[in-house]
């Protein structure tokens, strides 16, 4: 419970944030406002708020408290591990997945040497096109190790695989390193996607890694290149 309540606080108050409720520059409650709003330990608060400071929406100030940042130009984050359903919530717009694709195959040679795993290995292979506002933009192509992930099937795809993956099989997802480059478009872009005249697309490659270190998922996201603004958020460390 103590989980869900920390993820509570922090979707609330990220959500606000994101929609304007929140302006920049306005400061949070306390911990122990919070903590008593909320029905919990400034612990669970402490955790929460923690959480919106490392994905860069609050900036704490020693002894005055924590305050809004301008969230405005962050339009798809690259340090954060979220799935397309909570993206597509964030931005509050009409979406939805196509799923053009869920089996389970030999990895194959390239794939295998990107889960570095044998290339008999098998996995789940999951090719979806996301559709924003009508068109689609996205094209997500999934590939997880099958002696980790099970079972998968068209309607999990469609929705939240990684809902799944945490609530069902209870998998522990933690942290991924990301590739990002701009290459040619190919032809299961054009068909796939609502490409129009652009011959090149932004190409977003993930190795997503669970709490006990091991790699069990990679992915290729690719993007239509006047749809997305990648931003990454920095903060100095002083030493």
């Amino acid at each position: 419970m103590r989980e869900n309540k920390y993820l509570q606080i922090y979707n609330e108050y990220s959500n606000q944030i994101h929609s304007g409720q929140l302006l920049p520059g306005t400061k949070l409650p306390s911990e122990s406002e919070l903590a008593e709003a909320y029905t919990t330990s400034r612990e669970t608060v402490r955790k929460a708020l923690n959480l919106l400071f490392r994905e860069g929406y609050i900036h704490k100030i020693k002894g005055r408290g924590s305050f809004v940042l301008d969230m405005t130009r962050m339009d798809f984050p690259v340090t954060g591990l979220i799935s397309f359903k909570e993206m597509a919530d964030t931005l509050g717009t009409a979406s939805r997945t196509l799923v053009e694709r869920t089996i389970q195959e030999p990895a194959g040679s390239a794939i295998a040497r990107h889960l570095q795993i044998p290339p008999e290995t098998l996995i789940w292979k999951v090719v979806r096109a996301r559709e924003i506002e009508g068109e689609r933009i996205i094209l997500d192509k999934d590939y997880f190790r099958a002696d980790i992930v099970s079972f998968l099937s068209e309607e999990i795809a469609e929705g939240s695989i990684y809902e799944y993956l945490e609530l069902e099989l209870g998998l522990k997802i933690s942290y991924a390193k990301k590739l990002i480059s701009v290459e040619p478009s190919t032809e299961e872009d054009h068909r796939l996607l609502d490409l129009k005249n652009f011959t090149h697309i932004v190409v977003v490659r993930n190795y997503v890694y669970l709490e006990n270190t091991v790699l069990y998922q990679y992915t290729e996201s690719r993007h239509r290149l006047d749809k997305f603004q990648f931003v990454d958020f920095a903060r100095r460390v002083r030493r």
